[in-house]
């Protein structure tokens, strides 16, 4: 089977399921080079890569270029399967074009989230748009299957539930942490609620004094989280894009993970942690409570409440053995569930089961 996949984003993402793919089929990967620059050593040498430029929105013409030639390098590859992630404000208008291939299309997130500014720079019309092109859909949790045939219109029998790919890579050793460091990462905006994490500090360094909370991502503008501080001093805070390296020394340093959203479709961060053998505090949104067994990989608590959240918070950094156990957990349910491996196989079978309704296979 030939497989085409085709994204503007989710680097990591992009290059380790391509690479987990290629023992059982030919894949073309087409990805901007600025995303898969640093991953790619992980980059299985059978993948054929095809890094394209990635241009601003607004960029209207170049946008034009680029989706043109992507067309083009898709019909030369002549895929029996093309594998769209998410879709593009651009390229979804020429999805019609490829019509004579069966389409699988990923959605990360079915709906936009509250003040994700990246995210509503495209209509929800013109992804709806793509998500009705597709032969199939994959969605990483169900959850997310409910709001994508609920909202989006999708028949139920045409979305797989595929969990979200592993990222990082393992640890040779359980890592060590100081019992007293809270990790919040990943884009700012509004849906992650890191006010509320914010909130919480003041509840848990009167139990845990020597806790320190690092914010690490960008986003929106940082300037309110900071006049939220009421002890500045316990926050180190890296408001930029963190490398590949940063970000393995951040989790390893981590005692827990907290991700306080007020709204989810799913979270990348929560593999991350788990690749490093880290605990998981997060809400009881979206598809998150499918990825965190309270009690047995973190704990879940309800959004927007700071107590709770600070009450799970203080619960793992006073108790390193229950720390060791729940990330050990949280390994094991990632290599049960989330492995590369395990991950490739599942997409194999969607992509066989588009094969089986597309209309037009004889290309």
């Amino acid at each position: 089977m030939k497989v085409g996949i085709v994204s503007y984003d989710f680097g990591e993402y992009c290059v380790r399921l391509a690479s987990a793919l290629a023992p059982m089929a030919d894949v073309a990967l087409m990805l901007p080079q600025q995303l898969a620059g640093p991953h790619l050593s992980a980059l299985d040498s059978h993948v054929r890569f095809e890094p394209f430029e990635k241009p601003r929105l607004r960029q209207a013409g170049r946008q034009l270029r680029v989706s043109y030639d992507l067309m083009g390098r898709l019909k030369a590859f002549d895929p029996d399967v093309i594998h769209v992630q998410q879709g593009h404000l651009w390229f979804n208008a020429f999805l019609p074009l490829l019509r004579r291939f069966p389409l699988v299309l990923t959605v990360h997130d079915p709906r936009q989230h509250l003040g994700d500014h990246g995210g509503q720079k495209t209509p929800q019309a013109v992804m709806d748009f793509g998500f009705r092109r597709a032969s199939r859909l994959i969605v990483h949790a169900e959850q997310s299957k409910r709001v994508v045939v609920r909202e989006c219109g999708a028949p139920a029998d045409i979305v797989d539930v595929v969990p979200h790919i592993s990222l990082g890579n393992s640890p040779s050793a359980i890592p060590s942490d100081d019992g007293s460091t809270i990790l919040f990462f990943g884009r700012i905006w509004e849906y992650k609620g890191l006010e509320y994490l914010i909130r919480a500090e003041p509840l848990i360094t009167r139990e845990i004094p020597h806790a320190r909370i690092v914010i690490a991502g960008e986003g929106e503008d940082f300037a309110r989280y900071r006049q939220m501080m009421i002890h500045p001093d316990r926050f180190t805070v890296y408001n930029e894009f963190v490398p590949e390296d940063r970000c393995t020394e951040l989790f390893q340093q981590a005692s827990v993970v907290v991700l306080p959203y007020v709204e989810a479709s799913q979270s990348g961060v929560i593999p991350m942690a788990y690749t490093f053998m880290k605990p998981v505090v997060a809400t009881r949104v979206g598809g998150l409570p499918e990825m965190v067994e309270d009690g047995g990989t973190g704990f879940v608590v309800p959004p927007r409440d700071e107590r709770s959240l600070a009450a799970a918070v203080v619960r793992l950094l006073r108790d390193k053995s229950l720390r060791r156990q729940l990330g050990l957990n949280g390994k094991r349910k990632l290599d049960a569930q989330c492995a590369p491996t395990v991950i490739a196989r599942q997409t194999f079978d969607v992509y066989s089961r588009a094969l089986g309704r597309h209309p037009a296979t004889t290309h």
